[in-house]
């Protein structure tokens, strides 16, 4: 809080980063200094800083030094009035002018220090819990992600990390900062008028009310205004991707599109007006009452020297040092806030890290390519019986944006299902919608564990297994082809890292790609785009299983990758997954008749169960359910095949 009209440098103790850190103190929510963290929490927060303590011991000694060169000027200016240019003593006012000007080199010093040992703490922290909770949510099962928003996961790493990360920084120092010139600017002026001292305590809570009175308006307008941008930045990224985009131009309206977001916009509009108003009282506020203060201090510290009870030095130092108590004591008034708003970020951090993944390799898993090269690559499944997790058993409430999770037993997906796909076989799963057959190809990636019973392969029950070597083990390639924004190359190497030029020229040939590629202007380096959308379908799929051959896995499970394409690229998908079959188990979900009269076995699935099994005719002659699935939903490729 700056004063105008006196000698000496800029006041000190107000917290560093731009902007008023009131404002920025008093633009947070109140209630959250009601919450009250546990000592187990308290003791993990500083697990965190524990590899950083060093620094921070360093990082506490700058902040006491910077605080003690910010309360010495005065001191100088008093000695400078009273003792040099009053007595006339030139030399005096040289050696003390030059010491001002040495105390601001060591304070830029000091600061420069300050701000680089901070940095170095808060980006060594960031660094260390995005790379845990990155690392943590990889673990994650498939349930979690398919529950939680995005980007309420997003805001974990980025808003709550950098907010945990102000508890041992931002925090810290104007905590430790502010309370250190509050110490010493009050031992400077007690030791030269204990009066004017105390008058100037009497007048702190005219600078501590309008900050109360406005600190709950300035947090509302700022959460409806993050609130606003919020829902401000959904719409274009709902809009601006390549879906949202194509739904918008087959569907939307482009003129109630931008009217919508032309109200959205109005609104931001409207509240960043009113939070600036009230920041504006605020600060005239307080800069109105400092005027007052200093006025007054002038006033009577003046009579005083006039009546000889002070030194015209010492009403000058006062006024100074008036200066530099004001802004640290308001801002103390609200330290509660600020670090509870900190630890409160920490404990949102600590939330993800602390939901266990529910798939994971047991202590004693083993390798299941030892398994697979001794006994080869069958599956099996045996009397297994699963159930969707529940959101309380996967999720968090706050990543799904609703008060509380529901703790409702979901009911059984499968019951006591068992087949075995021999090695090098294919079997095909067939049924009606919702049957449990993507299921039971989630089983055998486990993406999921069975609620009863045993999923295993060459043997080996899959949650005795590494879940390296399983994903090793087994390849996937479903409907939707998913591809990054990235390059071609870029893709494929997703699979497998090590791969050259040549394995994947090798791999793009089998998948009957390589031609297309080549005939792209950057070959293997072109950018694919969003979910790849810049390649057709047909030509995705292909890319897909190109990326499936160049991992090589021992078991394929296809949800059949044919079933939206028309009828050229699905030719081009089909040879191609001939060329990826070859010798390898196969367990593919059927929606083509071509598919399924392929395969060594049929199993039917109805309402989560095994209700027939065996070949093509074996299924047409018993008249079953697979009967009555191949006279409708085969119906259409009888039909092509006559």
């Amino acid at each position: 809080m700056s004063l105008p009209h006196h000698p000496g440098p800029a006041p000190t103790g107000m917290g560093r980063g731009g902007g008023n850190p009131q404002m920025r103190g008093f633009a947070r929510d109140r209630s959250v200094s009601r919450r009250r963290l546990s000592r187990a929490t308290l003791r993990r927060i500083l697990t965190f800083a524990r590899p950083h303590r060093r620094a921070l011991a360093v990082f506490l000694v700058l902040i006491t030094l910077e605080a003690g060169a910010g309360a010495l000027p005065p001191l100088l200016f008093k000695h400078l009035i009273d003792d040099g240019i009053t007595q006339g003593d030139t030399r005096l006012v040289v050696l003390i002018a030059v010491a001002v000007a040495a105390l601001a080199v060591l304070s830029a010093g000091l600061a420069v220090a300050d701000r680089w040992v901070s940095s170095r703490i808060g980006e060594g922290l960031i660094l260390d819990l995005r790379t845990a909770v990155f690392d943590h949510v990889q673990r994650m099962p498939l349930a979690f992600f398919s529950r939680t928003r995005t980007g309420a996961l997003v805001q974990r790493l980025n808003g709550d990390v950098l907010g945990a990360q102000q508890a041992f920084t931002s925090t810290l120092q104007n905590v430790v900062s502010n309370a250190l010139t509050v110490v010493f600017v009050l031992a400077a002026m007690l030791s030269m008028s204990w009066r004017l001292t105390l008058l100037s305590l009497i007048l702190l809570p005219l600078f501590v009310l309008p900050a109360r009175w406005f600190g709950p308006r300035i947090a509302a307008v700022t959460h409806e205004s993050y609130e606003l941008n919020a829902q401000a930045a959904q719409t274009m990224q709902e809009r601006f991707n390549v879906a949202g985009a194509h739904l918008v131009k087959v569907f939307g309206d482009p003129e109630r599109e931008s009217a919508a977001y032309a109200e959205q916009a109005s609104r931001v509009r409207d509240i960043g007006v009113k939070r600036a108003l009230y920041g504006t009282w605020f600060r005239v506020g307080l800069t109105t009452l400092a005027a007052i203060a200093t006025a007054i201090v002038y006033g009577l510290g003046g009579l005083a020297a006039i009546q000889g009870e002070l030194t015209v030095g010492v009403v000058v130092a006062l006024a100074s040092y008036l200066g530099r108590l004001y802004g640290p004591l308001t801002a103390m008034s609200n330290v509660q806030v600020d670090v509870m708003t900190a630890l409160v970020s920490f404990e949102r951090v600590l939330e993800v890290l602390d939901l266990e993944p529910t798939v994971t390799d047991a202590p004693d898993a083993h390798n299941l390519r030892n398994d697979v090269a001794a006994r080869g690559a069958s599956v099996e499944l045996d009397a297994v019986g699963f159930r969707y997790p529940t959101a309380d058993e996967v999720s968090l409430a706050s990543l799904e944006s609703v008060a509380t999770l529901r703790a409702d037993t979901a009911e059984d997906t499968l019951g006591d299902v068992s087949f075995t796909v021999p090695a090098g076989h294919l079997v095909a799963l067939v049924g009606p919608s919702g049957a449990g057959k993507t299921t039971i190809s989630q089983l055998v990636t486990r993406m999921y564990d069975p609620t009863r019973g045993s999923v295993r392969i060459a043997g080996a029950d899959l949650r005795g297994v590494t879940l390296d070597s399983l994903r090793a083990t087994v390849g996937v390639v479903s409907q939707e082809a998913h591809l990054f924004h990235d390059t071609i190359a870029g893709n494929l190497r997703f699979a497998r890292p090590d791969a050259t030029d040549a394995d994947l020229e090798r791999a793009l040939r089998q998948a009957h790609v390589w031609e297309l590629v080549m005939r792209l202007p950057d070959g293997l380096e072109t950018v694919v785009g969003d979910r790849g959308y810049r390649l057709s379908g047909g030509e995705r799929q292909r890319l897909a299983i190109a990326r499936l051959l160049l991992k090589a896995p021992d078991v394929v499970v296809l949800d059949e990758a044919t079933a939206h394409l028309d009828s050229e690229s699905e030719a081009a998908v089909q040879a191609a997954l001939d060329e990826a079959l070859v010798g390898r188990t196969s367990l593919v979900i059927a929606h083509r008749l071509s598919t399924v009269r392929r395969a060594d076995s049929i199993v039917v699935v109805d309402r989560g169960r095994v209700v027939e099994h065996g070949t093509h005719a074996e299924l047409v002659a018993r008249g079953g359910l697979y009967a009555d699935l191949y006279r409708t939903q085969f119906a259409a490729d009888t039909v092509d095949a006559a």
